[in-house]
């Protein structure tokens, strides 16, 4: 193998921004297995007293989750909250549209709060603007979020939740540009109901932050547009805007797969440059920040599960089985995360277990972590502090979508404890590279290295350790791999 050289550089003086630690947050939706017989299974021989799976608890504390969206997701735009709370015996059977399946509802709002508490992370709750409006929205933040003294507040106490939820972050619907979406709009009727919600929400508790539903994805016909005209109406209601973006190796294309952070990054500068359009237009002082609250690799064009064809419980829906180059690209993605942390401030990868998770179960048995399961927990851990701005010289290839790209992406983040952390992704699949280091800290501490001589080796129920992290050189990035060095002065 031929080895090729590239240089980082980097100076702790010179930073994009402070990492936010909402960065690092996941998706749980009522989708397949993700919540039955993924995190929630009460006949489970490790479930608690709230039914949850300790075994999952225990991998997703280790994946360093600090934010949770629940419900939806596509599911949000037809659910009731009221069925998921008071005594779980006399919760409602529900059909779910979004994905031809029952909710049971015996789990909702209640046992998602015990869980982020459990797992340490925060809420991130979902409204429904598909079917539902205003009204229901501020019930829903009547019932989670204010002391006591009102009907909904006294209710949850009813229901044995004495202490507020204190939820603060909050989505306004879920992608309603899509024509999949239940009670999908138009950018001005949208724009005008986020608008109107949020004001009516922020009257009940001033202290929340609010997401507008940006596009669905950026190559929707609509996208900017759809931006342009949501914030037209809401900019001064709204705090955030979100990005979705999904990736998928086609046709055997995996140069192009491996550059996917490049369209991502494109991505966040159309949306930034988008928003910061309208606020000149609008007059405002503030500024609108990124929730990028779903991302991941996901195959929709290679379906993992068939579509149920009955209504039935928690159907095995897409369980991807992610591979070493899909972790790679999931490393890399979180790169670019990381890069635009000055406007990217919240940001989910979607799913938490099972739906497209890092983490996999089975019903009855053991829960494993999958590839990606690894760049998620590195960056999460020692991602942390402020993204120094970096500069990668090194070789370049040539992609069918993106044109020439860099072998070598990379960033470095200023650890609170002094050292720097560096996430380097080597694209290359064949051969290795010699990165040096050109910064004040040299000191090399440790290297983590994910890889296999198999592009395509996959952890399973089977082999659940075949792909983990082990040590590298401290210089060398083999061929397609995810790279975490730690440095120190």
């Amino acid at each position: 193998m031929a080895e090729a050289h590239a240089s980082l550089r980097f100076d702790p003086s010179f930073a994009v921004g402070d990492v936010n630690p909402h960065l690092f947050g996941s998706f749980v939706e009522h989708l397949g297995r993700c919540v039955y017989t993924g995190l929630y299974e009460p006949g489970h021989p490790t479930a608690d007293e709230d039914g949850l799976r300790t075994d999952v608890l225990a991998l997703i504390r280790e994946l360093g989750v600090t934010l949770v969206r629940y419900p939806g997701g596509n599911f949000v735009s037809g659910y009731r909250w009221e069925d998921g709370v008071g005594p779980v015996s006399e919760r409602p059977r529900r059909t779910d549209m979004a994905w031809h399946s029952i909710e049971t509802n015996e789990f909702g709002l209640g046992e998602f709060a015990r869980f982020v508490a459990k797992v340490g992370a925060e809420p991130m709750m979902a409204v429904n603007l598909g079917t539902r409006g205003v009204q229901e929205a501020c019930d829903l933040l009547e019932y989670s979020n204010l002391t006591g003294g009102t009907a909904l507040s006294e209710l949850r106490r009813a229901h044995g939740a004495k202490d507020p939820y204190q939820i603060k972050l909050w989505c306004l619907g879920n992608e309603m540009d899509g024509p999949w979406q239940i009670g999908y709009k138009t950018a001005e009727e949208y724009g005008r109901l986020a608008a109107q919600t949020a004001r009516a929400m922020r009257l009940l508790d001033p202290s929340v932050r609010l997401v507008a539903c940006g596009s669905s994805g950026s190559g929707i016909p609509t996208f900017a547009e759809w931006e342009r005209v949501v914030l037209k109406h809401a900019y001064d209601s709204v705090d955030y805007i979100s990005c979705h973006a999904y990736y998928e190796e086609h046709d055997g294309d995996v140069g192009t797969f491996l550059a996917s952070a490049v369209d991502m990054e494109r991505y966040i500068q159309a949306v930034v440059a988008t928003c910061d359009h309208v606020g000149a237009v609008v007059r405002s002082q503030k500024r609108i920040d990124i929730s990028f609250d779903e991302w991941n690799v996901w195959y929709m064009n290679r379906p993992a599960n068939p579509w149920p064809s009955d209504w039935v419980v928690a159907p095995r829906l897409l369980e991807d089985v992610y591979t070493v180059t899909d972790a790679v690209v999931v490393g890399s993605l979180l790169i670019t995360l990381l890069q635009h942390c000055d406007r990217v401030t919240a940001a989910c990868l979607a799913q938490l277990v099972n739906v497209i998770g890092p983490i996999m179960t089975e019903p009855g048995g053991p829960a494993w972590r999958q590839t990606t399961f690894y760049p998620f927990a590195q960056a999460s851990r020692f991602g942390r502090g402020s993204v120094l701005r970096t500069l990668v010289d090194g070789p370049t290839y040539e992609t069918s979508k993106f044109g020439d790209v860099p072998v070598v992406h990379a960033t470095a983040v200023s650890n609170e404890d002094g050292g720097v952390t560096v996430f380097a992704v080597n694209r290359d699949t064949e051969n290795p590279v010699r990165l040096s280091l050109d910064g004040p800290m040299r000191t090399v501490v440790s290297h983590s290295v994910l890889r296999d001589d198999d592009r395509h080796a996959v952890n399973t129920l089977d082999n659940p350790d075949r792909v983990k992290p082990s040590a590298g050189d401290g210089v060398t990035l083999p061929p397609l791999s995810w790279n975490t060095i730690r440095l120190t002065a």
